[in-house]
């Protein structure tokens, strides 16, 4: 990438050392001068420190004219519960489109939640000689965007509890009174928030005193079912403990027990809020429309009918904002939103996007990454991030190991934590072909979008020239515009550089338009039945209660909404044993719930986890601060 200051040229070594080492070895730019290869001035940022900043969107109103760059997404075959490199790949890519081939370029990628940090997983910040720095402050506070989602995020569950509690002991008449107060003069008047309330409920009057004793009653009695109520509290800890309790136990609570749970804060609906928003507008309209339960009356009852949609925008004003870093070797990153990609769509956010491909402009590129396999990621990256912010990508890559490609072949079970088995430290070609088809429908399914295929195949030390000849055989017959071997692992850039060539390649030949796997207005069991045929499945039964939401959310209104998959990462079917490309299988719907705020209805296949636990030995067993440097030691 052009610039004044020059490009950090990275002096590797072998065996490659470990991530934070190399982190730490590596001085990084003032983030000022990031900013400026993007020709970003000091007033189109706010500086966090001397190495992050938050780019302000006014950036996008100044560029609204330009031209976009090139728009890739980063997938990835079925994972191994070890992953597979996708954020190392994304990464690596940028390095070399950046620092090797003199491209402009920006990486978007998802912020960690700190829960995985410290427990099993580690960091997110890419590893090796491909990563993001400083990856300490990448991987632990950032800017705060986490903790203003938690604090937003239980400022509504708070305001949900306490609303019952005051219904449950005042008349009509008092509960309004309260609500709409008298001022010094008297008179009582309706906050700019209520009037979204009397709006929703068809009463035009605009004076508290003209409602009549049946308004008064509908406008301020929400009459929330405690059974139906979706929203739980959040904290970014992974903490086993607080999956189930109760709340509602103290004596000043008069009796009003209620069962609820903790989620970790990157499974909040707001997270998914502000990953899909479009603008700070766009961002309050769906914080007061998110839903958190029924009235008993089965009506739909909304963060503005609570009276704190405006609240919690004002908490989430700076983190719509994403934040500015930089790689090892000195391209810039644009690190926003981290939402689950189960429950959610596993995205960094539109505006991140949208501000990264005007900022990179024509002839430039934008690479961000999507979370879990392209089942997943990508086919939510598709069909909802895409729709709501009308981009479109020119190339998608695939990231594929020898590893994973020999588990789907038919080799033993991996296990985070253990040794990997003999047959994935030596060659075995037929192993891996075998596997091979599990990248075949990766590709064909990512192909069925008009977008152009590259697969990437991250290599490892233990893999043989013959194996990644299969695998690259394998992808081009199965449609793939070019297949490359990758070493950015262990060379950075320069082991990415022909990723690099292909992905440019595949964007100047990609002019397809994009094709959606289904339209929004056909039914909620129509979309979920596309998507489950992608997988494999031949067809989709329904749990009694997964009938009665799909139900309820059609007469809600809602069938008109995008659908998001919560589903197993590790194999196209619902059964995570089942390697390969499994077919013929029926997909089971045990439940569909919805994040109407966000804006997807999400069917559950399977039970899924929305709080993690700590293992044994979490990984801050490794953790601590050099306290003679100020640095921190042992992030992975």
């Amino acid at each position: 990438m052009s610039s004044s200051r020059g490009v950090r040229k990275l002096e590797v070594v072998s065996p490659v050392p470990a991530d934070i080492d190399i982190a730490n070895s590596v001085e990084p730019f003032h983030i000022s001068e990031i900013a400026k290869d993007l020709n970003l001035s000091p007033n189109h940022y706010d500086l966090y420190g001397k190495y992050k900043a938050k780019v302000l969107l006014s950036v996008l109103d100044e560029l609204e004219s330009s031209d976009n760059g090139y728009y890739v997404v980063v997938g990835g075959i079925t994972p191994t519960p070890l992953g597979e490199g996708k954020s190392t790949t994304t990464v690596g890519l940028c390095q070399a489109l950046g620092a090797y081939l003199d491209r402009k370029v920006v990486t978007c990628l998802r912020q960690p939640s700190q829960g995985p940090t410290f427990g099993i997983k580690g960091g997110a910040a890419g590893g090796g000689y491909s990563q993001v720095i400083p990856m300490d402050e990448f991987n632990l506070h950032l800017t705060g965007d986490i903790h203003a989602i938690t604090a937003a995020n239980n400022l509504l569950a708070a305001a949900i509890d306490t609303r019952i509690f005051h219904e449950s002991t005042q008349s009509d008449k008092a509960l309004f009174n309260r609500l709409c107060p008298p001022n010094k003069e008297g008179k009582r008047k309706f906050s700019d928030i209520m009037f979204r309330r009397l709006k929703k409920l068809g009463i035009t009057k605009t004076q508290p005193e003209d409602l009549t004793p049946e308004e008064v009653k509908k406008f301020a009695r929400l009459d929330i079912d405690p059974n139906s109520i979706t929203w739980r509290r959040v904290m970014d800890v992974n903490d086993r403990f607080l999956r189930k309790i109760t709340v509602g136990q103290g004596p000043e609570e008069k009796g009003m027990v209620r069962e609820t749970g903790f989620d970790i804060s990157v499974a909040s609906e707001i997270m998914a809020v502000l990953a899909l928003t479009t603008s700070l507008a766009d961002m309050r309209e769906r914080l007061g429309k998110m839903v958190i339960g029924n009235s008993k009356a089965g009506e739909p009852i909304t963060a503005d009918d609570l009276g704190v949609g405006g609240a919690l925008t004002v908490l989430m004003k700076d983190a719509i904002n994403p934040t500015l870093m930089q790689t090892l070797e000195g391209t810039p990153v644009l690190v926003h939103a981290g939402p689950f990609a189960n429950i959610a769509h596993g995205n960094s956010s539109i505006v991140a996007d949208k501000i990264a491909l005007k900022l990179v402009g024509p002839q430039g590129f934008v690479v961000t990454e999507a979370g879990f396999g392209a089942d997943i990621g990508t086919e939510k990256f598709m069909n909802i991030k895409c729709r709501y912010s009308d981009l479109r990508p020119q190339c998608a890559v695939i990231v594929a190991t020898i590893r994973a490609l020999k588990m789907h072949g038919g080799g033993p079970e991996v296990v985070a934590g253990k040794p990997l088995d003999h047959a994935y430290l030596n060659e075995n070609v037929l192993l891996v072909e075998a596997g091979c088809v599990n990248l075949a429908r990766h590709i064909i399914n990512t192909k069925a979008y008009g977008v152009n295929v590259v697969v990437a195949v991250n290599k490892f030390s233990t893999d043989t020239e013959a194996e990644m000849n299969a695998v690259m055989n394998a992808a081009m017959a199965a449609g793939a515009f070019n297949a490359v071997i990758c070493t950015h692992h262990a060379h950075g850039g320069k082991g990415a550089v022909d990723l690099g060539v292909a992905v440019q390649r595949a964007c100047a030949s990609g002019n397809q338009q994009l094709k959606y796997l289904y339209p929004l207005d056909i039914s909620i069991k129509e979309k979920i039945e596309a998507i489950a045929k992608s997988y494999g499945a031949s067809g989709v039964e329904y749990t009694e209660q997964a009938e009665k939401q799909i139900e309820m959310y059609t007469k809600q209104g809602f069938s008109g909404l995008p659908i998001c998959m919560a589903k197993t990462q590790y194999s196209f079917s619902h059964n995570a044993a089942e390697k390969g490309a499994p077919g013929g299988f029926i997909l089971p719907i045990r439940d569909v719930r919805a994040s109407i705020g966000a804006g997807f209805i999400y069917p559950l296949v399977g039970t899924m986890s929305t709080m993690p636990g700590l293992p044994t030995r979490p990984c801050f067993y490794e953790i601590d601060l050099d306290t003679a440097t100020g640095k921190v030691i042992g992030l992975s």
